[in-house]
Formats: C-alpha cells, structure tokens, sequence
C-alpha cells in the first residue's frame, strides 16, 4: 500500500545507511576493524550556513540558542536582551532588518533539507521589537580614543559604521543632506515596510552613543571636501546610491512622465507625492519595483488631475500635493515588468505574492522596445516585446511586439551614485573605489562602504560597515589591516563564553613534558573552531534526529485588490514570545553542540558523559572518557548538528 501525500511529507525517513551499505566509500573512513578504530571523538566548532550566508554576519544561531533557552543569560540580565546584545554585536538594527530583509540565511537554512527553512526574520523581529519595548540602550564607550570620523551619509551603512567605530571609542558625526536620517530604510522603502517610529529609535539608540549629526547638510555643495579634511582625522564615504538608472531607450532623459524608482519612492516617502496617474508601468524585477507598484496602487489616481498635480512634477520636486485635492482617489492600473520570468525576478516571493494580491499585473520574460509619445512629448505607452536571455542580454522574440498604454512609466532597473561636487571621488562608473578593506586608493584617511561601493542589500551595507570600522580602528592604530578570514563573520568565541560564566583557562607555565596533561585547566582540551575556515553542510548533520515541526509563520495584514487604497497599515504582525522559542527550537545548531544527549545515550562504552552542572556552559556540554572510548563512532553517527568529529589520534 502507497503512502499517502500528507504522510510522506509529515513523517520524516531519513536514514544515514542504507541497507546494503556494509563498506565506507572513502578510503580515509576505512579505519574500521571490527567494532572499534583508532580514532577518538573531538568536537568541531564551524559555522551555521545562515551566518555564512548572512552579509551582517550575524551570530544567528547564537542568538537562536538563547531565545530557545539552549545558552542561558548572565544574572540579572533576561534572555530578551541577552539575544538582543548578541544579535547586535554584528547589526544595530534587528527590529528593521526582522522586518524588510530578504533573508539570504534562510535560503542556507539546513532546515530546507528536513522540511522548511528557519523562520530567522521573524525571531530577528521579535528580539529588536522586544529591546524597544524594553527601551534597552546601547553602551557609551568606556574611554574615548581622541579620534574623529567624518561619516558622510546617514543611511544603514553611515549608522552601522557610527555604531561600531563608537563602540571603540572613536567620535562621529554624521553628514546627511536629509532632513532626517535612515537612507534607504527611511526614503527608499514605504512606512507600511519600516514603521517610522519602530525607525526612528533603532537610529536614536545609536545617536544617543554621543554621536553628533549635521543634518540638511550635504558634502561637496554646503560644505567642501577639503572642510571635512581638515576638521576630522578620517572620513567614511557612505552616500549611498542616491539616483535611478534610466531605461536604455531613445528619448527617455527627455520624456517628462518616465522617472526613476528610487526618486518616485523617495518624493512619496517625503510625503510629498499622494497620488499617481491612472495607468503605470513599472519596470523592473526587484524588490524596488515591488515597493513601487505597491505604493502606486495604495495612492490611486483622480480625474482631471491640474497639470502641475501631475505625478512626475511632484517627484522632480516643482511642487507637492495638496491633501484636500487628492481625497476622491480611485484605483491605478499598474503593471510591472521584468526580463525575467516571474518566478525567476530577484524581488523577495512574498513580496511578489503580496503585490498581486494587491492587484498588481506582472509581465514575465518581456522587455522595454520603444516608448511610445503624444503630440505633447509625454510617453502614452510602452512598447514591449517578449524575449529570451543570452547571458545577461535580453533578446526580443520577433513578432511578439505589443504597446501597454500608460500615463507614467518608472523605471527601476538599478542605481547610480550621485557624487556631484565630488567628482574627484568619481572612479569612472558614479561609484567610489575601493580596496579589500573598504580603503579608497591612493586617498589615506578616506574610507567608504555600502551602495556607494557597490548597489546591493540593506544587511550587505551594514556587514562592510562592521569591515570598515575595523579598518579605520587600525589606521588611527598605525597597525597593518589583518587579513579576513576566510569567513568573516562575527564568531562564537568559547573562550569569551567561558570567561563569562567564570571558567576561563588558568595561567599556563610550562611544566616540561605535555603529554598526559588532559586533565590540567590550563587550556581548552578536545576542541577546535574551524569557523573561520568552514561553512558546515547539511550532509554533516544527522538530519534523522529531527520531527517534522512546520514554520511559525507571522502573519500578515495584505489587502486585497478592492482593499489597498489608502492602506499603509505595517503588512507584517511580528511572532509572540511563546512563538518565537518555538520558532528558534526548529534550529538545528549547525556546528555547535545543542544538548540533546544522544552521544551520551547511545554510547555503547559509557565513555561519553555530560560535563558536571558547575563546569558546563555553552559548546562544553559533553566530554569524553578516553580510556573508555573504543572509536565506535557511534557519538558523531547520531550527532544532530555535525558537532562531534572521529579525528583524534590521527
């Protein structure tokens, strides 16, 4: 009888042999004789592939293990804001990037190969929801370094970057041609994304460190480079990406009505931009040209709208709307297109799915011919074709032709620097150069990270500003920049864990002869971090060990077609407490130790043993008699997490 659907994905069979596997493929596992080897268990600390695959670099399945329970809090402190202090050792921002980043952990999540990745995000969310509501604050640096860094830019990286140089000591002010501060989170995402008061004290937290900010302030027009130079000991390029590209079609710089994403986002995120035209079409593909036509359908359009009230003029800045006179809206048509087939765009799925709820239309694998003008120069369509990819080259499919009529057309194909007044700067592309360690080249005191080096996400910026921070400490240090680890992330450090529940090695002096020292507390016996060097795959872990334990997913208040005119309510409800534990249980701890006793049960020496309550901490769990082991390999088969390794004694 054939096993029912449910039962197949409900009722896990994972098994690490197969019957018939009776002889090791590898020759350098052939070690076996009879029931014993010479190797003895060690335990191996590596790193999870959600950290790997994380550009903050988080210590995600530290901060898991201590909403789960696993890793307990120093006294006097709750596992809310232990998680939360471990969370923002790497990133500053948990409530913001809980809420709007695309995830890549996720997509690393060994948990994909059970059932269903972690829900990261949404713990990530809870513990920085938690800290506000707590109204936990960052600590001042305990003794200042006398150094001052010019950060110009206040978005993700100039913040990040502000909130590690402080925590060494170093002052900072922040330059912001802006009124307010937050970049992209603030004035290239909708509010219904990143609450602006949930925002506004993520970025306080770090103000409140003693940062100064200079605000409506922009370098290279109210004040020069060479100002800067001469007031601050360094400065950190973090301006961002501030222009759209355009489409590459004839007539495009020249058509009023055709603007770029990222300045259509920033004129309604201003609050200036209320309505838009009856039929839009965005181009596009990624997650701006989803929050595009997302916002177009929440503003809706109005008949007979004055010329001056017209879209494109409110986002080139001549003018705002009036409240009173975009009241009576009625829905935008709005259709996005990409080069891509939609299952294939780089925008997030959910946010794909949310859109066309939303009543958003979607052209796949099509893209931009023509555009198509009145007799008054304004575009009327968009001529497109279907097309095929060659390389990173669109090719029309010949025949497929067809015009999609349209008032407004926003392309939001990508970003360029804006580096006017410091064209200097310039490296030929609109962008800033720069060297492995975030360095502009041939410019010592200058520095620079995020989009301005490279356009990618909000957590990519805010990992090169943990990189940079580093670089800067060691210029005003006159030292040589170390080299990256291999992987450069923000590590579990055991040492610094025993140190902080009192089991620090003690002194070490030579005794002469070391061998036979394994019960001497002079070092961490048993024990290697491979976690610069290696990233743990799922074929490590003994994946049969976990029940299938589906997703605790948050949810969502998306609104229908008919529902999202003037809906900017926040779309993601964030996790409760009991939630978000039984969210971070699903973990699988990759690569460290998370106390499930197996190696201690199914021992068939007795030689594996929990460590005594009073020694035991985090990655310290278990330890291994060697006098009894017989190097079954047994301990390491039935390890979940791929922490124990047969290697001892080779």
């Amino acid at each position: 009888m054939s096993a029912s659907s449910e039962d197949m994905n409900m009722k896990l069979t994972f098994r690490r042999f197969e019957d018939g596997e009776n002889s090791w493929d590898d020759l350098t596992e052939k070690i076996f004789n009879g029931d014993h080897s010479y190797k003895c268990p060690t335990y191996i600390h590596k790193t999870p592939p959600c950290q790997g695959s994380c550009p903050s670099g988080e210590d995600i399945r530290g901060w898991l293990g201590i909403v789960r329970g696993m890793e307990k809090p120093p006294e006097g402190m709750t596992w809310q804001e232990y998680a939360f202090r471990r969370s923002t050792d790497a990133n500053p921002f948990p409530s913001m990037m809980g809420r709007v980043c695309p995830a890549p952990c996720e997509d690393g999540c060994n948990r994909n190969e059970v059932e269903d990745f972690v829900g990261i995000n949404s713990v990530e969310q809870y513990i920085g929801d938690s800290a506000i509501e707590a109204d936990l604050a960052f600590a001042k640096p305990v003794q200042e370094s006398g150094n001052n860094v010019a950060i110009i830019g206040g978005g993700p990286a100039g913040l990040a970057a502000a909130y590690q140089l402080r925590r060494k000591g170093h002052a900072c002010t922040i330059f912001d041609y802006q009124e307010e501060l937050g970049g992209m989170m603030r004035y290239g995402i909708p509010g219904y994304r990143t609450p602006r008061d949930v925002l506004d004290k993520e970025i306080q937290r770090i103000i409140d460190m003693g940062v100064e900010v200079r605000a409506n302030t922009r370098v290279g027009k109210d004040v020069s480079m060479k100002e800067v130079e001469d007031e601050f000991d360094a400065v950190l390029w973090a301006i961002g990406a501030q222009s759209g590209r355009g489409l590459p079609v004839d007539g495009w710089n020249e058509t009023s009505n055709c603007i770029s994403g990222v300045a259509f986002l920033e004129a309604f995120n201003q609050g200036r931009l209320k309505v838009v035209s009856e039929r839009v079409v965005v181009i596009g593909g990624g997650d701006t040209s989803i929050d595009v036509v997302s916002v177009a359908r929440r503003l809706g359009h109005i008949e007979n709208i004055h010329e001056k009230d017209r879209p494109e003029n409110i986002v080139m800045g001549y003018t705002a709307h009036d409240v009173a006179s975009s009241a009576n809206k009625q829905g935008a048509d709005v259709t996005l297109t990409s080069l891509f087939p939609v299952e294939n765009m780089t925008a997030a799925e959910h946010e794909v799915n949310d859109a066309l709820k939303e009543g958003v239309t979607i052209r796949g694998s099509v893209m931009p011919l023509e555009i198509i003008k009145g007799d008054d120069g304004r575009a009327t369509g968009l001529k497109i074709a279907e097309c095929t990819m060659e390389g990173n080259r669109p090719v029309p499919v010949e025949g497929t032709e067809e015009i999609l009529p349209c008032d407004l057309i926003v392309s939001a194909i990508g970003q360029a620097g804006n580096l006017e007044g410091l064209e200097e700067l310039d490296s030929g592309n609109t962008f800033i150069a720069s060297d492995k360690f975030y360095q502009v080249p041939n410019r010592p005191g200058h520095f620079v990270c995020g989009d301005i080096v490279r356009p990618h996400l909000l957590t990519t910026a805010i990992g090169q500003a943990s990189v940079v921070s580093d670089t800067i400490d060691h210029f005003f240090k006159h030292e040589e920049n170390h080299r990256r680890p291999k992987v450069d992330v923000h590590h579990f450090n055991l040492l610094e864990k025993l140190a902080e529940v009192g089991l620090e090695p003690e002194h070490f002096e030579s005794k002469g002869d070391l061998r036979g020292t394994s019960s001497e507390n002079y070092a961490v016996h048993n024990y290697e971090d491979r976690s610069s060097q290696e990233i743990i795959p799922h074929t490590e872990l003994f994946l049969g060990h976990f029940e299938f334990t589906p997703r605790n997913k948050r949810m969502e208040d998306v609104p229908s077609a008919d529902e999202v005119i003037g809906h900017f309510k926040e779309r993601v409800i964030g996790l409760d407490t009991d939630h978000a534990i039984d969210e971070a249980k699903r973990c699988m701890s990759c690569g460290m130790c998370f106390e499930c006793d197996n190696c201690v049960i199914f021992c068939p020496q007795d030689a594996v043993l929990r460590t005594p309550k009073k020694e035991s901490t985090t990655g310290r769990y278990v330890y291994t008699d060697y006098t009894r082991c017989v190097g079954c390999h047994i301990c390491s088969d039935v390890c979940p997490t791929g922490y124990i390794k047969m290697g001892l004694g080779e």
